[in-house]
């Protein structure tokens, strides 16, 4: 089952936000590079992540199905607009990016996504009450983010959307099913309603790195964050380690969120050679308050299950990349149970990631 926005033009509302974003994408793209980065000469950079239980146990359970569009912005100069909203939340030991001489690269990201979350059993029309409930979330995103040094990393992002079936779960589910000729999920009819949703959330990223030999690399980048709103509230920490070569381009490949540690963020500038490489292992733990694809809608009834309040994932891939021009990135992921009653504890997820340069 994979992601389907086929029927993005029969809702209004999601024109409009997709007209908004890439007028936004225009406009950042303007925003002249800085001058710490004379190679950089793009329009930034597009990705496309794509997340699906069935890449690895073909079958439909829980989250089920994630799709990402990502753009990345050059990196913002001082002489720029754009850097006005960096340099408002800079300065004091509690803004989200540090101030002062250091050298730093800024740069924005605009998001656009989907994830669908299903029962154990999708054949069923009504799902037992105590199982995972049917989900979809359609959203759209603005990130900031700060490279320091090539030590230290914050990321800031806001991201709004809909839950319910406005946001077309069961459409992308069961278009593709067809597609394919298999069998439709046939419990959408129980899904958790219509809920506008917001969530903020910071991260913090610190890289520890030692050069080896002919031009590799080891390091490891641990994390501290929070996330904040309606869909999802919960604080994180964790750590990733990587060997490979040309490491300080990036923090990790891109993951949808909640996620091991990875962003959108790419510096070919800090290549020491054309093509560069790694493979990683990297694990979160999660604190959660509220995770609405599991308590269910916020001010009405709706089904629900017994959220677990620690969450735990342990991500391994690989990742390659070629300068500016071309990325691609594939891992697996391990999810700890989320829900009492969960069946087993077999929540394992593929991720594919393809990046280019604009």
């Amino acid at each position: 089952m994979k992601s389907a926005f086929s029927r993005l033009r029969r809702w209004p509302a999601r024109r409009t936000a997709l007209s908004i974003s890439l007028a936004g994408l225009t406009l950042l793209a303007w925003g002249p590079a800085s001058a710490d980065d004379p190679k950089e000469d793009s329009y930034g950079r597009l990705t496309i992540i794509e997340e699906n239980d069935s890449i690895y146990l073909g079958d439909d359970r829980y989250y089920t199905q994630g799709a990402q569009f990502t753009w990345l912005s050059p990196s913002v100069g001082a002489d720029s607009a754009f850097s006005g909203p960096f340099a408002a939340l800079s300065g004091g030991p509690f803004m989200p990016f540090r101030g002062g001489g250091q050298w730093h690269q800024q740069r924005y990201e605009i998001l656009l996504g989907q994830q669908v979350f299903t029962p154990s059993d999708i054949s069923l029309s009504n799902p037992p009450k105590d199982d995972r409930p049917y989900a979809g979330w359609l959203y759209a995103g603005l990130g900031m983010m700060q490279d320091t040094d090539h030590r230290e990393f914050s990321h800031l992002e806001i991201t709004a959307g809909i839950i319910g079936p406005h946001s077309m779960g069961s459409n992308a589910q069961n278009d593709w099913h067809q597609f394919i000729g298999i069998g439709e999920a046939q419990g959408w009819d129980h899904q958790i309603h219509t809920e506008p949703g917001v969530m903020i959330s910071y991260e913090r990223k610190w890289r520890f790195n030692q050069p080896l030999f002919w031009g590799q690399e080891i390091e490891a980048i641990p994390e501290l964050g929070a996330t904040v709103g309606n869909v999802m509230t919960y604080g994180e920490t964790g750590v990733t380690l990587r060997f490979g070569q040309g490491l300080l381009a990036d923090y990790g490949q891109q993951r949808m969120r909640p996620s091991t540690s990875g962003t959108s963020y790419f510096n070919a500038d800090a290549m020491t050679s054309p093509f560069g490489y790694y493979f990683y292992v990297a694990a979160q733990g999660r604190a959660v308050g509220r995770n609405i694809f599991l308590d269910g809608n916020t001010f009405e009834d709706s089904r629900s299950v017994d959220k677990k309040p620690l969450v735990g994932d342990l991500s391994a891939g690989v990742a390659l990349f070629w300068s500016d021009a071309f990325r691609m990135d594939a891992s697996a992921t391990y999810r700890t149970k989320e829900f009492d009653g969960q069946d087993g504890n077999r929540v394992i997820f593929g991720g594919v990631n393809l990046s280019l340069g604009l």
